[in-house]
């Protein structure tokens, strides 16, 4: 799988990586860009009538800071899960990349 390089902003859940796309993930990078504050994170798989099964709920990341999350092995087969991150307010911002 290529890299994938997102920039998130605002409070709305955003799907990182869709089910089924094949898509395969070791690393996980979240730097908070915001200017002052920190952001609360939450970064989860999703599976359609299965539910929601966190990576990491609430996790605070201070300003100009990161977060790096390695060693994973995670797969999203056809119809199987989706990666989607949703940040607490609508001035947070991070930038996100996956390997």
């Amino acid at each position: 799988m290529a890299s994938i390089y997102r920039n998130i902003s605002g409070a709305l859940t955003t799907q990182l990586i869709k089910p089924g796309s094949n898509a395969q993930m070791s690393s996980i990078w979240l730097t908070n860009i915001h200017a002052s504050d920190a952001v609360t994170v939450d970064l989860y798989l999703e599976k359609k009538l299965k539910g929601k099964f966190y990576i990491k709920k609430g996790k605070s990341i201070a300003n100009a800071s990161y977060l790096h999350l390695e060693y994973l092995r995670i797969n999203s087969k056809s119809g199987e899960f989706g990666l989607y991150i949703k940040l607490n307010a609508s001035d947070s911002a991070v930038d996100v990349i996956i390997k």
